[in-house]
């Protein structure tokens, strides 16, 4: 129940219930709420059963699209392109096809990256270019 609060979140609560109900309310109060969520839990558990029963096999049919969606919660979409371009191939950036260059190593060093294009700067009161394909 408590997957996404975490003891900060609850530490808030409990001082903020604390200054709203004051200490002789509080114990009474939780007391309250967790009679509250655990009557809730009886009923959810309860509906699930009856469903279970009443619907027989084909409740676990109807639970099977819920349990994938459940899956995609871990989903990576990195992992996946990762796994769909590269599965099964054992050098996927052609390291392999380096030619020797006779110093011995077996691979030819990077290329030089090509020179970058000087950046032109505005003169003071020039106004930028626009371009309205980006607008």
């Amino acid at each position: 129940m408590f997957d996404s609060v975490g003891w900060g979140e609850i530490l808030v609560i409990v001082v903020a219930g604390l200054f709203i109900l004051g200490p002789d309310r509080l114990p009474s109060a939780a007391a309250w709420l967790g009679k509250s969520i655990r009557q809730v839990r009886e009923y959810a558990t309860g509906a699930q059963t009856k469903l279970r029963e009443e619907m027989g096999p084909e409740f676990d049919e109807l639970r099977k699209p819920l349990e994938d969606l459940r899956g995609l919660r871990n989903f990576n979409p990195k992992t996946a392109v990762r796994r769909t371009l590269f599965d099964g191939d054992s050098d996927p950036l052609g390291m392999s096809t380096l030619r020797d260059n006779g110093n011995g190593n077996g691979a030819t060093p990077p290329a030089a990256p090509p020179a970058a294009k000087p950046v032109e700067r505005l003169a003071p009161d020039e106004r930028p270019p626009i371009d309205p394909d980006a607008t």
